[in-house]
């Protein structure tokens, strides 16, 4: 009687089995049109290494595309976002997004860390949780989904996990708002800025501040954060962003 052939998988594709894609791309809202591609972004040299006979392709390539992919959305988002930034703040903000710490929490958030392939001795020296080798491989998962898709899917994905932090203030302690705020109120003649807290709450170690801001008396901004200065900071940005909205009408 003839057994009925059944092709092998090769080890390759077991190994790869290792990384849930499916898992990942619902993860994302991303669906991969070369699925090597992000195989390829969560696979670190280590993992190549100790599989030299088969054809595995690390992420550096990837992570080197990503850089510079990354660093030219990020900077068209600040251009375009912050008008009256000059160049000097708009290079710090942007080094400051994608600095490693910040790419490192990037790709914790998205729990990039549970879909790496790495070598047995990366694995056992704890490089899934070191912040340089998630950094690298945000990088790469920006240049791999630049390849596969376009630059408006790449801005659309960091639109919903950087942008978005930017926004709300993660930032702020690179930038100083109540500045640029208290500069364009004195060389337009509005009158005077005043911060006031509004609310406290939560408990000692977790405590949620709001402030806002007046402009002779009137409410101009709110913002809120882990401490007064933080939400001061906020509070300054969206008075900027309202008094902006205010000058093109």
């Amino acid at each position: 009687m003839n057994k009925r052939f059944t092709p092998k998988a090769t080890k390759q594709d077991i190994q790869f089995e290792k990384i849930n894609v499916k898992a990942l791309q619902n993860l994302i809202g991303v669906t991969f049109k070369d699925i090597r591609l992000i195989k390829q972004a969560f696979t670190h040299s280590s993992y190549v290494n100790e599989h030299r006979k088969k054809p595995y392709a690390d992420n550096e390539r990837l992570e080197f595309l990503g850089d510079a992919v990354l660093e030219l959305a990020v900077s068209r988002f600040l251009y375009t976002t912050y008008p009256k930034m000059s160049e000097g703040e708009l290079t710090k903000l942007r080094a400051a997004i994608v600095c490693e710490p910040a790419l490192y929490q990037f790709a914790k958030d998205l729990s990039f860390h549970k879909f790496i392939l790495l070598g047995k001795g990366e694995e056992l020296t704890g490089g899934r949780q070191r912040p340089s080798l998630l950094a690298d491989v945000f990088e790469a998962f920006i240049g791999a989904l630049f390849l596969d898709q376009n630059l408006d899917v790449v801005v659309n994905f960091l639109e919903k996990y950087v942008f978005t932090k930017v926004n709300k203030g993660a930032f702020s302690h690179t930038m100083d708002f109540k500045s640029q705020l208290q500069e364009i109120v004195q060389s337009k003649g509005y009158g005077t800025i005043d911060y006031k807290i509004t609310s406290e709450k939560g408990p000692a170690h977790d405590r949620e501040f709001i402030s806002s801001v007046y402009l002779d008396g009137n409410k101009i901004g709110q913002g809120i954060g882990r401490s007064k200065k933080e939400a001061e900071q906020e509070a300054a940005q969206k008075a900027l962003v309202n008094l902006e909205k205010k000058q093109s009408l």
